[in-house]
């Protein structure tokens, strides 16, 4: 039996963030990672500046990781019109296989206690405490559970969350390559039901994935021959396709991507990053809500430890604070992909939106937060 302050479930952005958080406020962290670091996880890997001055305050250098620096965005329609604008902010690409490994070895460093390559495969809660249960038998107690392991997890069913029973139509998938593209630029590609990323990381990288329908899948029977008979129309990403250098020969793909609502506690545990809930990628902003989510829920389980809040103060202040700093930019990303979900639709919001440059302007600054 291992004791512990806090067990972090799920080592991604937001748990390895809130880990490495309160260990560095001096309380005793275990974190439960079911894969071996480093690895590649589907995401945009784009953070918004933000996301900045939180990471220094946690002895986070950046910079030592050689991101790029991005500042510009194009969106194009299915044809392959286009709009750009300045990013207000700017940001920053890296992928998650370097910033989540740096975050890790860092997490260690303040003495976080890092289980790797464990599943938690259930969580109890009786007598004000906390009890998870290893796949290995072992079992881990804690005052305070965050829950930070993604999108969808056994964990969620377990809970019976709402989102869980139904299934969802989206499936995503990433590549890293090598092309010819402005590395301060982020592009948003879009095509019959669904829309593609691109954006620069480190040593001359760059980030590719993609969002779309299990049904564009099963239509076409392969990943290739999806992309060939969608994807490849949008002349952007066939061009992509045909002259970047791929790094790796099959895309990192996940399934039942949901950007149903979720509520941020379970059973009196603390849901964080996107098991709390997740913006759509078209709104670009996923890995700074998760580091801006793991500082609310540092904040908050910082107070019940110090005696300032009780259980039910925290699992309420935690609620609130979440719902003030995200729902409204949920909302307005779910609203956006709305526009985005057909040839013709998609064809009619960059047109309009070319001819309404404030708009753009708004959307970014709506679906963004202020620096944290």
């Amino acid at each position: 039996m291992i004791k512990k302050d806090v067990v972090v479930i799920g080592g991604g952005l937001a748990g390895l963030v809130s880990a490495l958080g309160l260990a560095r406020a001096g309380l005793e962290v275990a974190l439960v990672e079911k894969k071996a670091y480093p690895f590649h996880r589907v995401c945009g890997e784009y953070i918004s500046n933000e996301a900045l001055p939180y990471l220094r305050r946690l002895g986070v250098q950046i910079s030592t990781l050689s991101p790029a620096r991005i500042s510009r965005f194009m969106l194009t329609s299915p044809t392959g019109k286009t709009l750009q604008a300045k990013l207000d902010l700017g940001g920053f690409g890296l992928s998650r296989f370097t910033l989540d490994n740096y975050l890790y070895e860092l997490a260690q460093q303040q003495g976080v206690s890092v289980m790797q390559q464990q599943a938690v495969q259930e969580v109890s809660f009786a007598d004000d405490e906390f009890t998870a249960q290893l796949a290995n038998g072992k079992s881990i107690k804690a005052r305070v559970a965050i829950g930070a392991f993604g999108k969808r997890s056994n964990l969620d069913r377990q809970l019976q969350r709402s989102f869980f029973r139904a299934r969802s139509p989206y499936l995503g998938a990433k590549y890293h390559v090598k092309y010819n593209f402005p590395r301060d630029l982020i592009a948003l590609h879009n095509f019959a039901d669904g829309y593609a990323g691109t954006s620069a990381i480190e040593d001359g990288k760059y980030c590719f994935c993609y969002l779309t329908t299990r049904d564009n899948l099963k239509k076409h029977g392969s990943i290739p021959a999806m992309e060939q008979a969608i994807l490849y129309r949008n002349p952007h990403l066939r061009q992509i396709f045909e002259e970047a250098e791929f790094l790796y020969p099959q895309p990192e793909v996940i399934n039942e991507i949901s950007f149903a609502t979720k509520t941020c506690v379970e059973n009196h545990m603390l849901m964080c990053g996107d098991a709390a809930g997740m913006i759509t990628p078209l709104c670009g902003n996923g890995m700074a809500m998760a580091i801006h989510g793991a500082k609310i829920v540092t904040d908050q389980v910082l107070l019940y430890f110090a005696g300032d809040r009780s259980r039910q103060e925290l699992e309420q202040h935690y609620t609130l604070a979440w719902k003030k700093q995200f729902a409204g930019r949920l909302r307005l990303g779910r609203t956006v992909q709305q526009l985005f979900g057909g040839p013709l639709l998609s064809e009619a919001a960059v047109g309009l939106l070319k001819l309404a440059p404030p708009a753009v302007q708004l959307i970014m600054r709506q679906t963004h937060g202020r620096p944290f």
